[in-house]
This record gives C-alpha cells, structure tokens and sequence, in this order.
C-alpha cells in the first residue's frame, strides 16, 4: 500500500487484463518473510528497505479448475494452493515500482483503492481468496 492508502496491482505478461498483487512461491529454505522480500524484489524491483510489512494472515487456500478432459491442472505438482499474504506499507521515500525485470511477470502496474478492485480481472478459481483477502485487511466487500 502506498503513503495514499491505494494498492499496488500488477497486470500479468502473458494475461492481458488479468490483474492481481504480486505473489510467489517460497523457495526450500526460506522463511515466508524471506520469499516476501525475494519475490516483491524479482516482481516489482522494491528491496525490503522500502516498505514494511504491517499484517500478515495465512490460511487462504483455493483448488486449480478442472480441465475440459476432466482432469484436475496441476501446477508446480500440486492441485492447488495455500496461500500468506502480507500487507506493507511503502516508504515515502522508495523508487517507483519497476515491472521490467530480467524474468518478466508483469507489462504494467496501477494503484488503485481496495474498493476499486474487481473480480472480473481474476480467474474463477482465486475469486473467493480476493474476496476474503479485501474483507480480511480492508474490511472491503467485494
């Protein structure tokens, strides 16, 4: 969240129109703050000297839909995910966010308020974790 309360969303490279927080994996030996630093890094350019971490709540959990075949996708061999999410303030003095990254993730970013997001940019499957996400940290209904 930036110093005028509005949200970093990033537009995905390979989905136009498909808008969500940056997020990742957490990599074997790392903590989950450790992956935090590390992908906010790899995704948007931001060192954990720019912002600090307010709130964390965990226990979000979605499935990957089934395929047309009738078999369930699997991604990084598992059938779904269970997810942390974190809230951070940016520090006034932090660089612009940068989406040009060596492995690109994301062709654009915006902020904008937590009552300004919309379901519609998600696939179906991850809906029910942003809704809760935005009720949980913003008291937000979607």
């Amino acid at each position: 969240m930036n110093p005028a309360g509005n949200l970093l969303i990033c537009e995905r490279w390979t989905i136009p129109g498909a808008w969500q927080f940056p997020q990742g994996g957490v990599d074997a030996g790392e903590s989950l703050e450790q992956a935090l630093y590390r992908e906010v890094r790899e995704e948007v350019g931001l060192e954990a000297k720019h912002y600090d971490v307010i709130a964390r709540r965990d226990g979000y959990r979605y499935l990957y839909p089934v395929h047309a075949r009738g078999k369930k996708l699997r991604k990084h061999g598992s059938h779904g995910q269970e997810q942390t999410y974190f809230l951070c303030n940016l520090k006034p003095d932090a660089p612009q966010v940068d989406v040009n990254q060596k492995q690109r993730e994301f062709r654009a970013y915006r902020w904008i308020l937590p009552i300004e997001f919309d379901l519609d940019w998600l696939p179906n499957f991850k809906r029910d974790v942003y809704r809760e996400v935005m009720r949980d940290f913003f008291q937000v209904e979607l």
